[in-house]
Formats: structure tokens, sequence, C-alpha cells
């Protein structure tokens, strides 16, 4: 259950991010905000080549070699990631404060090295020597019954190879709690997983929250999987955020073009089928103003020429879109 305060464990302020390329400047990012509360799952939904996947490697301050904020704050608690050098981020935010859950268990993971190997090593800071190596495999034994692995005690002997997708990707689950971090980001770990067992592990990551008290930030590109996880939801556009709020209130009454166009194409509440014409613009030229303007059906003039402010029609429930805009400012 999603706990009542003022103040969020993690602040995205209007946070851009662009990458260099041989082509020019990519803008993946463009004043993406978003806030994480205590005790909370928020799920952040888009197509692919939205941000959604920058925007976790922003926070973790692993961005690709040419890439770097340009603007905006990464707040955790009253620091600002933004401006934390690598060697801090390193030792005090990755894996200790912030667990990462990556997208495919089958990648994630080092064939050549037994299983054990790989998950004490996630428990290591440089210099660390507070715990004995013991005292290191009875913990990560514990998280491997936690996550409900099969034949834990016996797990770190093994080889990736020997367990199944979603065994993998308990493993994975098991590693981000490791050094008993307060935020996970999960970046879309279900993808690639069958549909039975990928609401095993969503059941999973949702009673781990509870028990933990972990608050979530679950990047995915499926509607569904909002709907039976999280609290509260971001949806963004070509690096741009446009709407967020309660999950049951986005769902019931989508504001942004984009949120109602995207939920029509989810096949369990679509009267038909339908689809989104056009494509996610390309962030080396990025249109004007909202970036979904050319796709939408209701653009207009001014959705063409500056980004939409953002407004609350309802408390908890923003958007960034002309046409709301126009309706507070009546």
């Amino acid at each position: 259950m999603m706990l009542k305060t003022a103040d969020p464990v993690l602040d995205i302020r209007d946070l851009s991010v662009s990458v260099g390329t041989d082509e020019g400047e990519a803008h993946i990012l463009d004043h993406a905000s978003l806030a994480l509360m205590p005790g909370s799952i928020h799920g952040v939904v888009g197509e692919s080549g939205c941000g959604k996947s920058t925007l976790l490697r922003a926070i973790l301050g692993i961005l690709p070699k040419r890439g770097r904020a340009t603007s905006g704050k990464i707040l955790l608690g009253s620091r600002n990631l933004v401006d934390l050098p690598a060697e801090t981020l390193q030792s005090e935010v990755r894996g200790r404060a912030i667990g990462f859950i990556p997208q495919d268990p089958f990648q994630a993971l080092n064939p050549v090295f037994r299983v054990g190997t790989q998950l004490l090593e996630t428990m290591r800071a440089p210099g660390d020597k507070s715990q004995a190596r013991k005292d290191q495999k009875d913990l990560i034994v514990s998280l491997l019954k936690a996550v409900q692995l099969p034949d834990a005690e016996h797990a770190l002997e093994r080889y990736p190879h020997q367990f199944s997708g979603g065994q993998r990707q308990r493993l994975l689950i098991a590693a981000s709690l490791a050094s008993s971090p307060g935020i996970i980001l999960a970046d879309e770990p279900t993808t690639a997983l069958d549909v039975t067992t990928q609401l095993q592990i969503l059941k999973l990551l949702r009673g781990l929250a509870a028990e933990r008290g972990l608050s979530m930030l679950f990047v995915t590109h499926d509607f569904g999987v909002v709907a039976q996880l999280c609290d509260t939801v971001t949806v963004m556009y070509a690096g741009q955020t446009v709407e967020s709020g309660p999950v049951a209130r986005v769902l019931k009454t989508p504001l942004h073009p984009y949120t109602q166009m995207l939920l029509a194409c989810h096949p369990e509440r679509a009267a038909e089928l339908a689809g989104i014409p056009g494509a996610v613009p390309s962030p080396l030229r990025p249109p004007p103003g909202c970036r979904f303007n050319p796709r939408c059906p209701s653009a207009r003039a001014q959705c063409r020429a500056v980004p939409p402010p953002r407004t609350e029609p309802e408390a908890g429930h923003a958007v960034r879109c002309v046409l709301h805009a126009e309706k507070a400012a009546a």
C-alpha cells in the first residue's frame, strides 16, 4: 500500500539528457519529471524509444560515454545525483542506496562464472571487508530463499545455464537486494519471460516491496503490467513526461491524447484492434513543442510552437497538454 508523505525518496526535476553521436546531438530526455514516493511502486510506461531506460541510467550515472545531463536535478534526499562524482555514485549509490534489476536475465549473467561468484561480487564495495565471506554467502542464500528460488542452498555452485529464465530473473532480483537498498530500479524485468513466469515475478516483486518497505521504479511498455503492479504511473513519449498520477485514475480517465491512444492499443482494453499512426521521432531531430504533435489527432498550431506547460486538473493527476492548459486558464 502506498504511504502518504509529502517528500519523495527520489525526485527527478526537469531532467534533460543528450548523447553525442556522429550525426549530431541526440536529445534523449527533454525536461522529464517524476517523483517516487516512499513505499510505492511507480510505473514508467511508453513505446520503445521514449527514453525510459535512459531515465534509469541517468539516475545511476551510467549513461553512454558521450551522454550527459544538460539540465535538471535528480534528488536522492537532499543530494543531487547529477552533481556527484563517479566515485561517490559507485561507492554510495549504485547497489547501495539504489538497486537495479536489468531487463534481460539471459544477458545479465556471465555464463563462464558460477552464480555465487557473481552474486557475492554485488555485495563488495571497494575496500569493504566488513562482512566475512561466510556471512555474505549466508545472506545471499537467505535472499535466494526470499525470492523463492528452488534449492537455494546449492544455487551458488551452479552456472547460469543451469537455471530457467524465471529462475535467472529471481537471481537478479536477489542481487539487487544484496546491499539492502531502499530503492529498486527495474528495467522491464519481465519482458523476456513467458506470461505465466511474468505473473509470478510481478507477484514476487509486489510482495518483496511490501515486506521490505521498498520504493520501486518499474519501467515497462505494457499498461497491463502497470495495472497489476504499480500504485502510480508516469507516461513518457519521446523523452518527455506527458502524464502522471495514480494508476486507477490514469487508467479510468487518461488525459493526454498519447495515453488515450496507448491504452486503446492494449488488447485487453480495446474494443477493436487499433494502433498509433507514425513512429516515435528521432532524438536527433525532435519536433518542436509537444513531441507527440505530428501523431496527435488533436494537435493545433500552439502544440508545434512551444512545449506545453504542466497542469494538474485533479489533485495528483498531472498532464502536459495544450488542451488541458487552456481549460485550466479558462
